[in-house]
């Protein structure tokens, strides 16, 4: 019935500078955005993955996270160490969710724009 989650959205309280973060720290391509009274919306993709930024009047929203895999932790980490993107849990390891995954993975946490987490797994 059904697939796969089609999108990830995060509501932002500005959308030029968050698009920026998104796209200068981690390496997503804007490939649409919509202008509309009180704000606007900006699709972004990281390989099959899509982000939709919105930018609402108001309190952007809060209280949840999404989680992008790495394909080198270390790279990842010294990467984002040298951009300065806030980090709010360092890397810990994780234990296997899924058969045949390694129980080497490890995670870190770090802060968006807006307060939005950001789980960087590998």
């Amino acid at each position: 019935m059904f697939k796969f989650i089609d999108h990830v959205a995060v509501h932002c309280s500005d959308l030029g500078r968050s698009v920026a973060f998104y796209r200068d720290n981690f390496g997503f391509e804007e490939f649409s955005r919509h202008e509309r009274p009180g704000g606007g919306i900006a699709y972004l993709r990281l390989g099959p993955t899509v982000l939709e930024l919105t930018q609402k009047q108001g309190e952007p929203m809060s209280g949840m996270h999404f989680a992008l895999e790495a394909a080198d932790m270390d790279e990842a980490l010294a990467h984002l160490a040298a951009r300065g993107v806030r980090q709010i849990q360092p890397p810990r390891p994780l234990t296997a969710r899924r058969p045949g995954e390694p129980d080497t993975t490890r995670r870190a946490v770090y802060g968006g724009p807006d307060g939005e987490m950001i789980e960087v797994r590998g």
